[in-house]
């Protein structure tokens, strides 16, 4: 399928901070998209929290199988609308990228621990790691990737800087966290503008993602049952279209059907949504879609209102479940200790950490913020596993 003339065309990339030749067999977005595959943080997302810390199941997703399920939904909701399939991949592959251990657990401990030292947040720890902390090429630091990928893991939730609110947004410039703010310094990523049709698609796919594998999970670990989903819009009248094609079937093909029905339904309201809106509205490029005052890419207001419904529904009986309670509390508590540990010890970290300690506290009054970055860089950066084996090894062998 040809793309769309608001969609993000390759041969006009606004390119990479470090000039690289055109490859002969790739698409700059393609390049961005494996380059994302091979890094060191992608392949670290297999043994980081989902919802449930990745030792408690080997069925419950984690932030790997998570993100790699946006990513196929962000390619097919892209492919039916004109858009740029490898620039929604390589968006959806980074967006959870900058996520530390214990999903958004760690990353409200984090974010309180770094208050004094700039802030955090998990799209502008994503930047970093793409534009600094994965060292494997010779010409650079990072994954020397696009703007338009670049901007996409900065934007896809909505203009950075916007004084309406909302998911990852910040009212203004000197308000966000220093992570996303030194890399729109190198490259202005236009933070208070939409992002691109592709990354808008990457958004909408991860909520369509989550909201489908967290009712599966949540089911498997027994906090709800199917007579509970029953009563929730559009997931109740899955299961009865299932019930009346299929008497009697199995329960957990039943399961299987009636949710595989549910992720239908959304991804084909956000396709229909997003037609109309494009016939309706005609943006002739991607600076349009760009300048608009909201989104192009989401649910009908029906659809949205019934997903509230459901997102309600697990935060209740899943994402605050007892068990889930007892479970953040103590990884909390982890974090908490492993970071200030870390900072007032430097010395604890791994030798190839030294240099990037030397240098951070060579810069005098600056030094322990810097040095509160390059833990939280360290800290970040770890799997469950692993921030579990270093606080036993370091802190508490018993908890």
């Amino acid at each position: 399928m040809s793309l769309k003339p608001y969609a993000c065309h390759p041969e006009a990339s606004r390119g990479r901070l470090c000039h690289e030749s055109y490859s002969t067999f790739r698409s700059p977005f393609q390049r961005d998209r494996d380059r994302i595959i091979h890094s060191s943080a992608f392949r670290r997302l297999k043994h980081k929290t989902q919802v449930f810390v990745e030792h408690e199941g080997d069925y419950y997703r984690t932030r790997l199988t998570h993100t790699i399920e946006v990513a196929q939904v962000a390619r097919t909701i892209a492919g039916a609308l004109g858009l740029n399939t490898d620039l929604a991949e390589a968006v959806a592959l980074a967006h959870d990228l900058g996520h530390p251990p214990f999903g958004h657990t760690g990353e409200d401990a984090l974010a309180l621990l770094m208050e004094p030292y700039g802030g955090f947040d998990h799209n502008a720890q994503a930047l970093r790691i793409v534009t600094k902390l994965e060292k494997h090429y010779a010409d650079f630091d990072g994954l020397n990737l696009t703007w338009e990928t670049l901007e996409g893991i900065a934007k896809h939730n909505g203009p950075a800087i916007s004084d309406k609110g909302g998911s990852h947004s910040y009212p203004s410039r000197d308000q966000l966290p220093y992570a996303l703010a030194e890399v729109d310094a190198m490259w202005d990523l236009e933070l208070d503008t939409n992002a691109s049709a592709e990354a808008q698609v990457a958004a909408v796919a991860d909520d369509v993602a989550y909201n489908h594998h967290d009712l599966h999970d949540g089911l498997r670990a027994g906090l709800f049952d199917e007579a509970d989903l029953m009563e929730l819009p559009t997931i109740g009248e899955c299961f009865r279209a299932v019930d009346q094609i299929y008497p009697g079937l199995d329960p957990m093909r039943r399961r299987h059907e009636a949710l595989r029905r549910v992720f239908g339904v959304m991804v084909e309201d956000v396709i229909a949504v997003a037609q109309n809106r494009l016939i309706s509205l005609n943006p002739q490029s991607v600076d349009d879609i760009r300048a608009m005052e909201g989104p192009i890419i989401r649910f009908s207001k029906p659809l949205y209102q019934n997903i509230k419904a459901i997102k309600g529904f697990l935060f209740t009986r899943m994402y605050r479940a007892p068990t889930v309670v007892v479970e953040r509390k103590r990884v909390t508590q982890m974090v908490n200790a492993l970071f200030p540990l870390f900072l007032d010890q430097p010395e604890l970290l791994p030798e190839d950490w030294h240099d990037e300690v030397a240098r951070a506290r060579a810069k005098g009054n600056e030094g322990r913020t810097e040095l509160a970055r390059v833990v939280l860089d360290y800290v970040a950066g770890m799997t469950d596993r692993f921030a579990i084996q270093e606080y036993h090894r370091l802190i508490d062998p018993d908890l």
